[in-house]
């Protein structure tokens, strides 16, 4: 299934393909930080992507239902995530299952 995912602040939208999955092993296959890196979207994850950090501290400005449930241990990193909202997710962690729009905080 196809997807689209839309990086703000620089707008810059990618089609991606379930079937491609996964681009590398940066975060789990299909995440925000899986097709960020793929597509040279800059997107900091300084523990790799194995939710041991907040680097890859996204907020979702459209589209959160289409990203996969976030799990304890996110939850628990996130509070320690600079600006965090109410809409605010792991990168690392959150898997695209339809289209989405997320924005990469400047902090």
């Amino acid at each position: 299934m196809k997807h689209m995912v839309t990086f703000l602040p620089m707008n810059v939208t990618v089609e991606v393909d379930d079937a491609d999955f996964p681009y590398g092993d940066h975060g789990k296959p299909g995440s925000i930080l899986d097709i960020a890196i793929q597509n040279r979207i800059r997107l900091e994850h300084n523990c790799g992507g194995n939710c041991a950090c907040t680097t890859c501290h996204v907020i979702v400005r459209a589209g959160a239902d289409n990203l996969s449930e976030m799990d304890e241990c996110e939850e628990d990193k996130l509070d320690q995530a600079p600006g965090l909202t109410p809409y605010s997710r792991l990168g690392c962690q959150s898997v695209v299952t339809g289209d989405v729009t997320v924005e990469i905080p400047d902090v």
